[in-house]
């Protein structure tokens, strides 16, 4: 008897609840809850943003706390009994008001709140005002570029708008006091996680969205994301400036020291190669390079640059103490080797051309004297050598040619590569040069060698030219490029702040 009389009485309860919120309120005999209010309802929007429970960046999603409040006046319901707010359930009440068909256009799920029933309710106002608020916890779809990680600045638009009406039969604002509402933690430039700092605003024209079907009216809220920067500077700009900084000491190392000044460079290296493989992985995805990317790649690439600046040292060593000591040897014995040629060949010439002509006893003195001329130059037209032009004048000390003769014919070969040889007047070749190369054709290739060489022993030099100016060069580079680095992403960044 307890039990039926228990359950009698709660039926009882609820039919007396709903007789007392028929009597609060009246429609029209004519209502139709399919057909809007006018043509021209006017539907007005306040968010209360409770809680950012997060943001995936691999999904491009952020999560809302929110509880959300659409007002739109109904003159066909009426208030009685001179109340002033009438507060009604929603799930009781929905199928018999007309409700506006809200579409959140970047709305990826929504889950209404719940505890001992849903968190939704329905308020009537005395001017026919009309309230639904419903608090769920709402996932939206944000469209992130990771392009300037970690300066980036997310912009996500939220569009409240009517699917089905479009901007002539219902218009979409924001309700003037406020808009938007928070709780008392939410601080003077939003709500803080531990990677963003996002803030919400409100765009206070009527924006106007294309569906297929004919222009929209919408309500846009913006939510920005700043990135805190901080971590990224002591975790990932910080280590990475100090590698490169400690590569500039391989400097200071003498070369001859190649397994200490090879593991400082080596080490460094692969250390800057590990940290932008950990990076990669723990940072969002992007189309392009991202710009902390940007920055590792530069590091590794000053200390990859300075790893290759002592393997040219290193080189320019080794052709300092072995290569042209070699080489200078090579040439002197060529050159050598060719002046002793040329000189058996012109023996041979000469020896041929006397062997020729019949022998003729040498003149007198008295008559060598007055005749000398004379036989110069029949020696000359003999011998058909354009050398013989340039013997030496006639005198007392002056030898016969016949007197030469035997020396000539006995093919010695012990004569210096400056000896006084006999030489054609169209020959161009100097005695420094190898055979097949004059100052005239072969110019420019003797030139560049003669530059390559000098600066390959500059840079093996003993004394370290080479890492002396390496010392200045390197990090006035790494400052010029970290300062146009910084003004560049960091302009950009705020480019990207101002753009909306």
């Amino acid at each position: 008897m307890r039990c039926s009389y228990s359950i009698t009485t709660l039926l009882s309860f609820f039919f007396l609840h709903l007789a007392t919120g028929k009597e609060l309120y009246e429609l029209e005999t004519d209502y139709n809850r399919n057909l809007p209010p006018g043509k021209d309802t006017e539907v007005s929007i306040s968010l209360f943003i409770n809680r950012v429970s997060g943001v995936d960046e691999n999904r491009e999603e952020i999560s809302l706390d929110v509880f959300l409040q659409v007002y739109w006046e109904d003159p066909r319901v009426h208030i009685c009994c001179n109340h002033s707010v009438v507060e009604l359930t929603w799930t009781q009440q929905q199928p018999k008001f007309w409700v506006p068909d809200l579409y959140i256009r970047q709305l990826r799920e929504m889950k209404v709140l719940s505890l001992f029933q849903e968190m939704t309710s329905v308020r009537l106002y005395s001017n026919s005002t009309m309230r639904v608020s419903i608090g769920a916890t709402v996932i939206i779809k944000c469209d992130m570029d990771f392009v300037l990680y970690p300066l980036d600045i997310q912009k996500c638009a939220v569009d409240f708008s009517s699917y089905k009406y479009t901007m002539e039969a219902m218009k979409f604002k924001w309700k003037d006091d406020p808009p938007l509402s928070f709780p008392s933690d939410f601080g003077d430039d939003g709500y803080r996680l531990a990677k963003y700092v996002v803030s919400f605003s409100t765009e206070k024209n009527m924006q106007v969205i294309f569906y297929g079907e004919g222009n929209h009216s919408t309500a846009r809220m913006l939510i920005t994301m700043s990135r805190e920067i901080r971590s990224h500077l002591l975790e990932s700009y910080l280590p990475s400036t100090l590698f490169v900084i400690m590569s500039w000491g391989s400097f200071v190392v003498i070369p001859e020291i190649v397994p200490g000044r090879m593991v400082l460079l080596v080490t460094t290296l692969l250390s800057l190669v590990t940290m932008f493989d950990t990076v990669r992985n723990n940072s969002p995805n992007a189309l392009e390079l991202k710009c902390i990317e940007v920055w590792l790649i530069s590091c590794t690439l000053f200390v990859f640059f300075a790893l290759l600046e002592y393997f040219v040292v290193l080189f320019g060593i080794r052709y300092d103490k072995h290569w042209r000591h070699k080489k200078r040897d090579l040439e002197r014995q060529q050159q050598l080797q060719q002046a002793q040629q040329q000189q058996q060949q012109q023996i041979q010439q000469i020896a041929q051309v006397w062997a020729g002509d019949r022998v003729k006893l040498p003149p007198l003195a008295h008559h060598r004297r007055s005749n000398s001329n004379s036989t110069a130059s029949m020696a000359a037209n003999n011998i058909g050598m354009s050398s013989l032009n340039d013997a030496p004048p006639p005198g007392p000390a002056a030898a016969p040619p016949l007197a030469a003769t035997p020396r000539l014919l006995q093919g010695s070969s012990k004569v210096s590569p400056h000896a006084d040889l006999p030489r054609h007047r169209g020959d161009k070749h100097e005695p420094g040069l190898p055979a097949g190369e004059s100052a005239d054709s072969d110019g420019p290739r003797r030139r560049f060698r003669m530059v390559a060489e000098y600066v390959i022993l500059y840079c093996g030099s003993q004394r370290g030219m080479l890492d002396q100016v390496s010392l200045a060069l390197f990090p006035f580079c790494f400052i010029l490029f970290t300062t146009v680095y910084w003004i560049s992403y960091v302009n950009e960044s705020q480019r990207q702040r101002n753009s909306n």
